[in-house]
């Protein structure tokens, strides 16, 4: 019996390393296709005209997106999302669109779903304010950073809507219909784990995607290339 325990301890001994490894490639592949919905749903998105303002847009430091965040019917209140932020280069948010960091969706009441359906979520941090505070650490939406539903359509009033005073305008994409809503509750965080297995090594989020020093990584080249067409990258 001594020697088959030892025999077996042998064994998985040898074997763990290969099933870290086979983790570690399962995780891999989870994140690039994360980051690859990110990106095809930023475009989806984008290409319609009368979802999110052009002037919004232009105007905000940071986009974040949760493709497909799920609530369980059976927990109140209770959703899980996990998605990408990228946010222009440098100290004063005003170069090209950096690297993304992924991020984390937890928690708070959407209350417009139904059962366990899949929403899709765009948020547009407005001021370095929200983008700071999101960078640094878990951001409780309607406490740390002030929230609001974003407005819609190509000629929606930005100066005279007192919603844009928020630090991070919502949106969500469901069965095809695409609103502004309220996601006051949850909280945001940057996924340092995710990021570990993107980026090969811990890299602090604010390093991620304002250093300029990181490289895009070729799963979030749709969601890159986006935003680069649609929005101008340097801004005065």
């Amino acid at each position: 019996m001594r020697k088959l325990l030892t025999h077996l301890s042998c064994i998985l001994f040898a074997v763990a390393p290969l099933l870290a490894n086979v983790a570690s490639a399962s995780g891999q592949t989870k994140d690039d296709d994360r980051l690859r919905n990110t990106g095809a749903v930023l475009k989806e998105i984008l290409d319609v005209p009368d979802n999110i303002p052009q002037d919004l847009l232009d105007k905000a430091d940071c986009v974040v997106v949760f493709p497909s965040v799920l609530k369980a019917a059976f927990i109140v209140g209770g959703s899980y999302g996990r998605g990408a932020m990228s946010c222009r280069q440098g100290d004063d948010f005003k170069g090209p669109w950096g690297a993304p960091t992924m991020m984390a969706l937890e928690g708070g009441s959407f209350g417009f779903q139904i059962g366990g359906q899949a929403t899709d979520f765009v948020l547009l941090v407005m001021n370095e304010s929200g983008a700071r505070g999101i960078l640094a650490s878990k951001v409780k939406l309607g406490g740390d950073a002030s929230v609001a539903a974003g407005p819609v359509g190509r000629d929606a009033s930005a100066d005279t809507d007192a919603s844009l005073r928020s630090e991070i305008l919502s949106y969500s994409r469901a069965r095809g219909l695409f609103a502004g809503v309220s996601l006051e509750g949850s909280t945001i965080r940057p996924d340092n784990g995710d990021n570990r297995r993107v980026y090969g090594r811990k890299i602090p989020a604010r390093e991620i995607v304002l250093s300029g020093a990181v490289a895009v990584p070729p799963a979030a080249g749709q969601l890159i290339s986006s935003l680069d067409a649609r929005t101008p990258k340097p801004r005065p």
